[in-house]
């Protein structure tokens, strides 16, 4: 049974490794003995996540690009095929959202300001689906892989206020779609694409959105406690189970899919 879970020395690419939830995703795939490249745009926090992995007895590099500057993500293509000749894993867990394309209680859609919603879907959006372009011929020598994307339960719900988060999110979810059956129709079974839609973990993303700074729950921040069965937050680690089952080969004949790990929320009407 090990065996089929083992991701042991599967170089993995994880773009947003230094946020909250790509950081502890990182650590823990590099404890069971994965190559973990950590892709970021600010070499201060990609750097200092490496070494951590490193001082914890992992195995990191480090891979310098802004997930949707094109050239930049061509010139770490090239610095991994050196390096290694192939990947076997991608993790697209860059994203976020910008305070402009956010429509407080206050305001209305009048209110958004395009140039912040168009950095939302580039983000998300784009900074999905350039990674795995550009990487993708990484996997085409073996013709073997699994690509992760990060979706969220906005795009299988849509959230008041975060419009554009919910809609670029949404959107990966029909990319993850569309991705998994071009691979296998182009290149056959081995290449994998799969999405995770997160419930509500506490980031720097929404924190201010769902808690007080005594560390109380906002208004919306109880809204989801009680929309969640589970009642509470979801904690980082809740996410390593499913990300090493589609990293390894226990995954193998799942594609497609987009995952909820959300302590319920999805399937709770309310009533």
């Amino acid at each position: 049974m090990s065996e089929l879970f083992s991701i042991k020395d599967k170089i993995i690419v994880i773009s947003g490794a230094t946020g909250i939830l790509g950081t502890a995703i990182s650590k823990y795939l590099a404890q069971e003995e994965a190559i973990i490249v950590i892709l970021g745009r600010t070499v201060s926090k990609v750097e200092k996540l490496v070494k951590e992995i490193k001082k914890n007895g992992g195995n990191a590099f480090s891979a310098i690009a802004d997930v949707t500057n094109e050239t930049q993500l061509k010139i770490v293509e090239k610095q991994l095929d050196q390096e290694f000749g192939k990947i076997d894993i991608l993790i697209n867990a860059a994203g976020g959202n910008m305070p402009g394309a956010v429509i407080m209680p206050n305001q209305t859609i009048l209110d958004c300001d395009i140039t912040e919603l168009q950095k939302v879907i580039e983000l998300n959006y784009l900074g999905t689906f350039l990674p795995t372009k550009t990487l993708l011929s990484l996997f085409l020598n073996e013709k073997k892989g699994s690509i992760i994307n990060l979706s969220s339960m906005a795009a299988i719900r849509p959230l008041t206020r975060v419009m554009g988060y919910s809609s670029s999110k949404a959107a990966i979810d029909n990319l993850t779609q569309w991705l998994a059956v071009e691979c296998n129709q182009k290149y056959g079974e081995g290449i994998r694409v799969n999405a995770v839609a997160p419930g509500f973990f506490l980031t720097e993303q929404n924190k201010n959105l769902l808690t007080n700074e005594d560390g109380s729950l906002t208004k919306r921040g109880h809204k989801i406690i009680e929309h969640t069965p589970m009642g509470r937050f979801g904690e980082p680690k809740e996410l390593f189970g499913v990300i090493q089952w589609l990293c390894s080969d226990a995954s193998k004949f799942v594609t497609g899919t987009t995952i909820p790990i959300d302590g319920g929320f999805n399937a709770y009407s309310g009533v």
